[in-house]
Parts: structure tokens; C-alpha cells; sequence
């Protein structure tokens, strides 16, 4: 280390910059194509060559730059989209930091040529020498710019060999590429790769072309399972396309955020999704999303990064509620039966059932308002509601405890569907079942045909079968009411005949009295009889017949394990679901064919009755066409 202070020259000023802005291929093609979009460009071409680390070659036809500019473009910090401070305050370009292109040429051979011209005259500029000076030439080129970047790092070694192999570098470009392709539905792209072509995404504004470039790039999978979403309130428009929880990810690899039009990573934003997704995303999975916020750019502070990839929003906690809001509520209007009519806009969007419990700072905190899905008509359909008996009081007061066939050992414990040996499977037709009327429609779900193995409803539609599994459909309905009761200021209680005296730890006793209140609002009504003994005198009259000691037990542990109240009241969805769990319909349980429909018509009626609390699916769809193909029919 030397003693006496230096300027740093010229280029190693730039080759530094270029550790911020240059980390590889993927991050120099990013830069250009951004200032091609700051130039009015409407259509790019790239060009690579060994993934971008021998060759890099992007033409637009913007603006372009005249020849006095020419050379000032190579300089660092020269730009002509921030003039003044205040500029920074509303950046709308999306580069402004005028690094990229003198970053660019300290650690590769660039050249530039550019007209602004339709005539074909133009200007080429390079830099070269130890001091980086600009050379400029005439050149012929058209309208728009071209940027020639080859030998990436062959000045620097150190960080060349820090470059992965020819694919893994061209997946990164690729990547760059789609996500920019996605940020601008307008602008037509073309990308090839050692001389083959690997996309050409033609221009288009209108929501038929949006979504094709859409399929084109995160896949028709993607698109056949998208719910569009377009919400604007209080200065902010949020739009795009959401997958619906069943098409979730084992990586977040489908997950594009644009803030008005930049592509950006984001914890608020990550926040907010992760909060939507929470009640109907199993767990490891991503959900899956192509999203766009726009908002007045004085609001968010976009030069928080050299890579731009940050921002920094005005007001967060505003943004937040708003995505967490219009996502909740844009999933929980999903049912069976909603396809093709998925779109959630401005217009329908107030009339959609509102979310309950656990919102952020209360936004959108009241009691649910269950919109009624219409039912078919008809005297079979009432005599089923009428049949359905006890287990549709609500559906809470379904017997918690499994039926199982005679002689089956059972264990105190037993308790869902792993509980205890299954019985013989006992086929349930009903040949007397309702079916639709003429010129009728099937509701969505159909009509009930069986129960396999006490786990499976079978059901027929118009579109073939359903195969719904009941304990976890029954564990979303009656989730879903838990939450709608507790929002409306608790859940109801019912007294026990006989008081039930639970052994406890000290901990979990001292739990209780210090969240007394919590319980409360949950319907249990405990008393401490000693130390290490708890009496529970009421318990929800939803879970009425559940097992009492487990479900308790487990109540206490999530309200341990959540430590502080706030963060019970955060998590009191968590909570709801796992007292959920206790009072659904149990498998090996079996249910009469009114019963079943019943079960389907209320599915149809319940917010995100796709998913049960766990986040796994409740029911699937087997077409009549796919079963012909296994028969080989018409073939």
C-alpha cells in the first residue's frame, strides 16, 4: 500500500465501475437493450457469439445519436437523461446513470455506430489507448444504433475466468432476454445464438398479443392456468397475470415484477405476494406470476443499485397492503367453475368477496361477505340439502371421529387419514342420484356417482369426472367460515355436557391464562384447576364432536409457538386452520350420495375451496376426452 494519495486513471476508474455494472454477458446485453428502450427503439436484434463472451451485437432503430454525442457516449457519467437533481427525484428511463457504455468498453473491444439519419449516414465511434480516448469515423448504418461488443474481459482475466460454460452464460442471456421481453409487449425482439435463431417475439398491444408473448415465454401451461388480474385504487394499478395456487413452482423460477416497466426484486413486493399465496401454497412451492405495478415515479426511488435491480418505494407500507389486497382477494375469487371467466378488473373487483382475517394493518379487515354460487334447481336437489342432516350444521358439526368398518382396532389418537387400518373399499351407487335435467346445466362440480376407498368422491359433469378428496375440500369450507366467525368478533361457543379435565404443562397453563382473550375469540371457554390442569367447559360450536384433549393441545402449541400476541394476531390464520383440521370430515367416513352433493354445492360457494389449508389440491378433472384415449375410442 502506498503512502501517497493518486487520481485514479481513466481506466481503472471505468474497469472498477465495471465490477458494478459488468458481472457477465447476461448483464452487458441488459444495459444495452435498456438504453436501445430509452431511445424510442420498437424493435431490437441481438446477436451472440459463445454465449456472449466472444461476441455481443445489439441493433435498434431509435433515435440514435448524432455525431457530437458519439464520444461523450463512452465517457463515464455522461447521460442525457438526468440534467439536475430534481430529475432523480421522477426517474422514468430506465438507465440514467450514464456508466454503462464506458464500463462496457474498459473491459471489451466496443464499437458504435449510430445515425440519426434515414439518408444511411451515420457515425461509428470506439475507444482505445490507455486514456480511453473516443475515435470517431464515418460509417453507413440506418436509422438507430448498433453496438458491437467483443472479447468480454480480455483485459482482465482474473474476472474471465470467473465466467461459467458456453450454455450456462447463454441461459442468462436468454433469461435477460425474456424478461425484458416481457416488460415491453410493444417492441418486437429477435435473439440468435451462434448464427441460429432462438426467438423472434413479434410486437403487440393488444391482450390477445400480450398473452401470446406471455405463453411464448413462460409456457401455454402458464397461460392455461392464469388468472388476469387489473386493480387500480388510491394512485396505484396493479395488472398482469397470476397462475392459480395449483400451478405452483418447486423454484421461484416464473416469477417476473415490473415497477413501472423495470423488472425488479423487491422485499415488499416478496412480502406481499408470499402473504397472498400463504393459505392455499403448500409448502416448498412458488407461486407463479407475470405482474405489473404502476404508480407516479416521484413514489419509488429507483437509484438504490447500481444493477437498478432495487427500489425503494415513498410510502411501502401503502404498496404492500395494496398488492397483498388485490392478490388475496383476486385468488379467494377463484371457484370451481370460474374458468373463462377469470378476469379480475377495476370495474368487478369491489364486488368480490373481501379477506378476513390477518390483513396487513387492517385494510381490508370485516366480516366475509360469501357470495352464493347458484345452485341447480329442482325437488332432488332439496331433498338432498334436506337429507344432509347432521352433517350440515354447518359442516362443523361433522363427527370428527373416523367410521370405520366393524372390528377395525382404533386408537384413542386416531385422527385423519393416516389413522388406523383402512376398511374393505365399499363402492356407494346411489342409482336414484340426481342428474341434469333437460337442457339443463350440471353446476360445476356435477353430481355425486361414489366414494372410493372412504377418502375419493367421484363425481360426473358436463365435462367428464371430478375426483374430489373430501377431508381436504370439507377442511377449506370449514377454514373458511372459521375465518369469516372470527373476523365478525368470534367464533360461537357450545358448552360441553361434561367438563374436560387436560393435563398440561406449567407452560402451556401459564399459556393459557396470559391469552385468555385469544381463546376466547376462538370459542373455547378453559379454566385453570390447578398447576398443571386445565378444564375446558366450551369449545367452537364448528368443531362440535372433534376430539376435545388433541385439539387444545394443539391450539396451545401454535399460541407457544407464535411467542408474542402481536404475532398471534398475525398468525391467527394459521391458528384457525389448525382447528380446522380437527372438525372436517374424516376419511374412511361414509357419506350418503345427498351428503356428497351437498359437499360439492358448498365447494362451489367457498373461497379458494381449490386448495385445502395446507395448500394441497381438493379436487381434479378428468375429461371425457382423455378417458376415450385411454380406451382407445374413435380410434
Amino acid at each position: 500500500m502506498h503512502d501517497k494519495i493518486a487520481q485514479l486513471t481513466p481506466r481503472l476508474a471505468n474497469q472498477i465501475a465495471a465490477g458494478e455494472v459488468v458481472e457477465r454477458p447476461a448483464s452487458v446485453i441488459k444495459e444495452l437493450l435498456e438504453n436501445s428502450l430509452d431511445a424510442g427503439a420498437t424493435r431490437l436484434d441481438v446477436e451472440i457469439e459463445n454465449g456472449g463472451i466472444k461476441r455481443i451485437k445489439v441493433r435498434d432503430n431509435g433515435r440514435g445519436i448524432g455525431r457530437e454525442d458519439l464520444p461523450l457516449a463512452l465517457a463515464r457519467h455522461a447521460t442525457s437523461k438526468i440534467h439536475a437533481l430534481e430529475d432523480l427525484e421522477a426517474v422514468a428511463t430506465l438507465g440514467f446513470r450514464g456508466e454503462a457504455l464506458a464500463s462496457i468498453s474498459s473491459v471489451a473491444r466496443l464499437v458504435m455506430t449510430s445515425s440519426r439519419e434515414d439518408s444511411g449516414k451515420g457515425w461509428q465511434v470506439s475507444a482505445e489507448g490507455r486514456d480511453m480516448q473516443a475515435q470517431l469515423v464515418p460509417a453507413a448504418h440506418p436509422r438507430g444504433t448498433t453496438v458491437d461488443v467483443r472479447d468480454l474481459f480480455f483485459n482482465t482475466p482474473a474476472r474471465r475466468k470467473f465466467l461459467r460454460t458456453e450454455k450456462t452464460e447463454f441461459n442468462r442471456v436468454d433469461d435477460t432476454i425474456k424478461r425484458l421481453a416481457l416488460s415491453r409487449f410493444d417492441v418486437s425482439i429477435t435473439l440468435r445464438h451462434n448464427g441460429k435463431g432462438v426467438h423472434n417475439l413479434r410486437a403487440g398491444s393488444g391482450r390477445v398479443e400480450m398473452e401470446r408473448r406471455v405463453s411464448q415465454i413462460c409456457g401455454p401451461a402458464f397461460m392455461q392456468n392464469a388468472l388476469h388480474i387489473d386493480v387500480e385504487r388510491s394512485g396505484l394499478r396493479l395488472w398482469g397475470w397470476v397462475a392459480e395456487p395449483a400451478f405452483s413452482r418447486s423454484q421461484a423460477d416464473l416469477q417476473f415484477f415490473y415497477v413501472n416497466g423495470r423488472a425488479i426484486r423487491d422485499k415488499v413486493v416478496s412480502h406481499a405476494v408470499r402473504r397472498a399465496f400463504a393459505d392455499v401454497l403448500y409448502h416448498g412451492r412458488h407461486p407463479a406470476f407475470v405482474l405489473y405495478l404502476e404508480l407516479d415515479p416521484a413514489s419509488v426511488d429507483v437509484n438504490v443499485h447500481p444493477t437498478k435491480h432495487e427500489v425503494r418505494f415513498r410510502d411501502s407500507r401503502l404498496v404492500h397492503d395494496f398488492l397483498f389486497g388485490s392478490l388475496h382477494r383476486a385468488l379467494a375469487s377463484v371457484r370451481p367453475g370460474d374458468r373463462g371467466e377469470d378476469d379480475v378488473t377495476a370495474e368487478n373487483f369491489r364486488a368480490r368477496p373481501e379477506p378476513v382475517a390477518g390483513l396487513a394493518a387492517g385494510e381490508f379487515a370485516g366480516q366475509q361477505r360469501m357470495s352464493l354460487a347458484s345452485a341447480p334447481s329442482g325437488e332432488a336437489l332439496q331433498r338432498q340439502m334436506e337429507s344432509y342432516g347432521a352433517l350440515h350444521q354447518p359442516y362443523g358439526g361433522a363427527p370428527g371421529v373416523a367410521e370405520v368398518a366393524p372390528g377395525t382396532p382404533v386408537s384413542p389418537g386416531m385422527n385423519g387419514l393416516e389413522a388406523g387400518p383402512r376398511p374393505a373399499p365399499r363402492p356407494m351407487i346411489d342409482m336414484a342420484m340426481p342428474t341434469a335435467q333437460e337442457g339443463e346445466d350440471a353446476p360445476p362440480l356435477g353430481y355425486a356417482l361414489a366414494q372410493l376407498h372412504g377418502i375419493y368422491i367421484l363425481a360426473q359433469n358436463q365435462q367428464g369426472l371430478i375426483v374430489v378428496d373430501m377431508h381436504a375440500a370439507h377442511e377449506r369450507i370449514v377454514y373458511e367460515r372459521m375465518k369469516t366467525a372470527h373476523a365478525a368478533g368470534g367464533i360461537q361457543a357450545q358448552p360441553l355436557l361434561v367438563p374436560v379435565s387436560l393435563a398440561v404443562s406449567q407452560r402451556e397453563a401459564d399459556c393459557f391464562e396470559e391469552r385468555s382473550e385469544v381463546f376466547s375469540s376462538l370459542g373455547f371457554v378453559l379454566q385453570r384447576a390447578g398447576p398443571e390442569t386445565l378444564l375446558v367447559r366450551q369449545v367452537p360450536t364448528m368443531l362440535h364432536g372433534a376430539q376435545v384433549e388433541q385439539l387444545v393441545r394443539d391450539v396451545l402449541a401454535d399460541l407457544l409457538a407464535e411467542g408474542g400476541s402481536d404475532r398471534i394476531g398475525e398468525r391467527i390464520n394459521e391458528i384457525l386452520s389448525t382447528m380446522a383440521c380437527h372438525g372436517s370430515v374424516r376419511a374412511n367416513r361414509k357419506l350418503t350420495v345427498p351428503e356428497m352433493n351437498a359437499l360439492l354445492r358448498d365447494m362451489e360457494r367457498t373461497e379458494r375451496s381449490g386448495q385445502c389449508n395446507h395448500g394441497r389440491p381438493t379436487w381434479t378433472q378428468v375429461k371425457l376426452a382423455d378417458m376415450d384415449k385411454w380406451f382407445l375410442r374413435g380410434q
